[in-house]
Parts: structure tokens; sequence; C-alpha cells
């Protein structure tokens, strides 16, 4: 995880880098790396029906790399007092390339086998596109409009309400303050159409019960595929190929039935810890037709569902879940695999580079580094050059880092990157 709409336009402006984008720099939707976000995830075991092959027609093959190979990794000399850090690619680099996927339908590859690309060995499954999930909405103050009843109690859809938390329950009042309900919660509250709560609409019913610190915590209960439509519409443009809509549509789907917060009252988050919901006020008719297109598909791996990670651009090629998150099982559809076309749709995270002084990478790096920085020396890379360990090498000493630490203190948009220290 995966962006939107593209919901991570950043090129860290925030950090005070001076960034050159060496690609398209127009405005475009941020792909959420989330997708999949790096949050509390775990594989669910659920049913599945089917089980066709994700085969495919391109209309060319892709092109290769040999087995074990990478970009090249030398990278501009600096300026003396300067650091330049070249960078590949925008997210985790697990599982499918938002932007690869594109590219790879602009090549004329189906749904089906930009899946069977980035999710190495699966087949497509069927669940119940109706099955629901549990997505929390806020955390905090709440209201709502276009409810016809809460519980038992009957609600003008007009009105716009508020529930408050009265530490023994939940109270329901108008804005003007006239109390309507007061329940001991979880209260659902369920209309004839969609919602509007937490800044949009929502299709399902909407949950509300105190969070335990004097709010109210508001969940969207809705079904499968209604969530997935705000989904496809929060995290890709709807401008793309339809068919990299339809994988996207796919991964969204399996992705929700696989992982969990592990939080109590519900299963995912609407950003991009687990991926982004928009709701109705996200979604567009390209997104739904892809929906619709594939409704109740997922992509199993030996019959069960197989956790679809997903993010933005790959800068060229996926990398094993193992070397992005210590622990981790590896899992044989979770490989790295070259990513061809990665560089479609003008992506503007394919290719990147950062410079900013000595003295500053000095400061990012604090307790990474002894002394003043005098260079970085990568000395493990997994299957693709993402870094998994480096020697950071100071005036006064070195000392052993990993990728995701230079990653943190240099807020960088992955771990695919060269350093040259003037």
């Amino acid at each position: 995880m995966t962006g939107p709409y593209l919901t991570r336009t950043r090129l860290r402006s925030a950090l005070a880098l001076a960034v050159t984008v060496a690609a398209a720099t127009s405005a475009t939707p941020a792909l959420a790396g989330g997708g999949a976000g790096i949050g509390s995830q775990s594989s669910g075991h659920h049913p599945s029906g089917g089980g066709a092959g994700l085969t495919g027609s391109p209309t060319s093959p892709p092109p290769t790399r040999a087995s074990g190979t990478h970009r090249s990794t030398a990278t501009a000399k600096a300026a003396p007092g300067t650091v330049v850090i070249r960078g590949g690619g925008d997210g985790h680099g697990v599982g499918m390339s938002q932007y690869g996927a594109e590219g790879y339908a602009l090549h004329g590859f189906s749904d089906r086998a930009i899946l069977a690309h980035y999710y190495e060995g699966t087949s497509l499954g069927h669940t119940s596109p109706s099955r629901p999930v549990r997505v929390l909405l806020a955390d905090g103050r709440a209201s709502f409009t276009g409810a016809s009843a809460a519980g038992g109690v009957r609600l003008s859809p007009s009105r716009t309400y508020v529930v408050s938390s009265t530490g023994v329950g939940l109270r329901i009042a108008t804005t003007a303050g006239r109390s309507v309900a007061a329940m001991a919660g979880p209260v659902t509250v369920t209309g004839r159409g969609p919602m509007r709560t937490a800044g949009g609409r929502y299709r399902g019913s909407l949950q509300f019960s105190a969070n335990g610190t004097g709010g109210v915590r508001t969940v969207d209960v809705v079904g499968l595929d209604a969530y997935v439509r705000g989904v496809v519409a929060a995290e890709m443009p709807s401008s793309w190929d339809p068919a990299a809509l339809e994988a996207q549509a796919i991964a969204a789907r399996t992705y929700a039935i696989t992982t969990t917060v592990d939080a109590t009252g519900f299963a995912l988050y609407d950003d991009t810890r687990s991926q982004m919901y928009g709701g109705v006020t996200a979604e567009t008719a390209p997104t739904n037709a892809a929906v619709a297109a594939t409704a109740g598909q997922i992509v199993t791996y030996e019959g069960e569902p197989a956790v679809t990670y997903f993010f933005a651009s790959s800068g060229g090629h996926t990398e094993s879940i193992q070397n992005v998150w210590p622990g981790s099982a590896p899992e044989p559809w979770l490989r790295g695999v070259p990513d061809p076309y990665d560089g479609a749709a003008g992506d503007p995270y394919h290719r990147w580079q950062v410079t900013i002084s000595v003295a500053k990478a000095t400061s990012k790096l604090g307790p990474l580094v002894r002394g003043r920085l005098q260079r970085i020396v990568v000395t493990r890379h997994g299957v693709s050059p993402r870094i998994i360990t480096a020697r950071v090498v100071g005036s006064r000493g070195t000392r052993m880092v990993t990728g995701a630490q230079l990653q943190r203190a240099f807020g960088l948009m992955s771990t695919d990157v060269r350093f040259s220290v003037g």
C-alpha cells in the first residue's frame, strides 16, 4: 500500500528535500501503496469456489530480465558537500504494482493475466459479493444524515443527527440538541439508500459504539462488492484501462477478506493502513463497471483466498514478502517478479531523485551514523534492487542498518535507492 485519487500525492515536500522527479510531474493521483497497507494483517481462510487458472492472451510478450540481475546501481556523482539519492518506485513493493498493472493492460493483457504475473501460481475463485465487511470510518465525533431508523426508533432521512457517548451508552440527538433516543449501544442505523457520515456517503448500515475515551466510533457495515466499489475508485484513476481496473477490483476484494486489523467492532480501516475506501462519494461509472464485471471473483492459492498486497509503483521489479517485512514467512504467490511496464501512464514514481547536503543527511540519519556521513554501502539487496542491509560509514566509524531504516530516516518512497556522497 496502495494512493489517488491516489492518495499519496507526496514527493515529500514536507520533508524539505529538494526532489527531482525523473518522469512526468503533471498532477497524477497518488496511488495508495497501502493497498494493502502494512498494518496488522492476517490471512483469511474462507472457502472459495471456482479455480479457473489465471491465464490471458497478451498481444505481445513482456520483456524479460535474467534471474538475479538488476538495473545498474551506479548513481550520479554528487557534488562536494551533497548527497544524491536516486530511487525507483513508491510503496512496499510486495504483490501488484498499480502502475505496472496499467502498463500490462495497455499492452493488451487481461485482468487474469495481470494477476497471474504479480501473484504467481494463483487461480481465480469466488466468494459471495454480499458478504458483509466492517470498515472504520471515524473515531471521535459522529453524525449522520439519510437514515430512516436507529434500532427500533424511526428517524427522518432529511435530518442530520448527532451521536454522543453518555458513559453508559449512546445518545442520538438533532443538531439543535433535542434528544431522540438513548441506547446501550452499539447502535445500528439504516436507511433506504446511502447515508452521509464522516464527510462522505456510504452504502450499507452504520454502526456506532463508544470508543472508550469519550468519543464515538463510526463503522460502515457493507456488502463486499459495494465496499469494493468505493475502494477501486479511491485506489486507481477511473481513466485507466478496464483490465487494470478489473485486476484492482479482484485484488481489493481478496485483500478485504484475507486481512484484519484485529480491532473490536471492525476489520478494516478506510485508508492505507488497509486500503483506501471512499464510499459512494468516490464511485465512478468505469470503476463500478470493473467491480460488476468481476463480481465476487477473488485470487486463490491451492483453493484458499490468497492475501493480495498491492502498492503504487515498483520501479521495475517487485519484492518478495520476507525481504520487506522481517519475520514474514515466504509465500509462493508473493515472490518478487520483473515489472517491465511499471513506467506506464506517466508514472511519476518510477524513477526519482533527491539531493540534500551532507550536513542535512547526517542530521537525518541521527544515531544511524557515527560522526559526519562519508558514504553508504549496500551489503545486501532483495530479489529487486531494494536494500535489505547497508553500511553507513561516518567519520567516527561504521554502523549496519536496514533499508527500512534508511527509508524512514530520509523519508523516501521506497527502499529501491542508490546513494552518492560528495
